[in-house]
């Protein structure tokens, strides 16, 4: 296995993410904790939560060209792919693990929770719910659905592992794992009332069961 650090500078300029999924989690992490952004893409979040919440941490990204933003934004990255795990880390070696809007995208999800609950005190993850009505009517009139949360075609979609609210905390669950906050989104608006079908966005909140 091969991976590398690259260190930001902290030099970044301000930047803005207007996502309702973050901006909840923003509210989730402690001031000061130390943090894993999994999939960082950018580096634009974690630069956020080093300003406004005075983090400490790494993003892992696989993509070289985010990698540079990354560096640009004054974050420290390492370059992996996190189907191979994270292994380099020790156990309960930060305080939130947050992977955001990725979880539908790998090979392995529970493997990927599991390290999660692992390295992390905490873990945050955000993903798109499919139990949303439209997609259960799109199924139902024969075709996959297609939506703002979701908008590849079938045969091009990078979205391989799709659930529902009640899969994820079934899954959760059953791996070992307590779950310690949710919250279900549609438009940009929290949604309580029938969430499981209305929400196009769940965000859970975890942590694992130590000895």
């Amino acid at each position: 296995m091969s991976w590398s650090i690259t260190r930001g500078s902290s030099q970044a300029l301000p930047i803005t993410v207007p996502r309702v999924d973050l901006d909840l989690i923003e509210s989730w992490v402690p001031q000061g904790a130390r943090v894993l952004d999994l999939g960082c893409g950018d580096g634009a979040f974690l630069a956020r939560l080093m300003r406004n919440k005075g983090v400490t941490g790494y993003g892992v990204e696989i993509d070289d060209s985010k990698i540079q933003q990354c560096v640009a934004n004054g974050v420290n990255v390492i370059q992996q792919d996190l189907e191979a795990g994270l292994a380099m880390f020790n156990d309960a070696a930060f305080d939130v693990v947050i992977l955001s809007q990725t979880l539908q995208a790998m090979h392995n999800t529970e493997r990927i929770l599991r390290e999660i609950a692992r390295v992390g005190r905490e873990g945050i993850v955000s993903f798109p719910n499919f139990g949303h009505w439209y997609h259960i009517l799109a199924i139902a009139l024969g075709r996959m659905p297609v939506s703002k949360q979701m908008p590849y075609q079938w045969y091009n979609t990078p979205n391989i592992h799709l659930c529902t609210v009640r899969d994820f905390e079934e899954l959760v669950l059953s791996i070992g794992l307590t779950l310690t906050g949710k919250r279900l989104f549609v438009d940009g608006h929290a949604v309580d009332f029938l969430g499981a079908l209305r929400s196009t966005l769940a965000v859970y909140r975890f942590q694992p069961q130590r000895a």
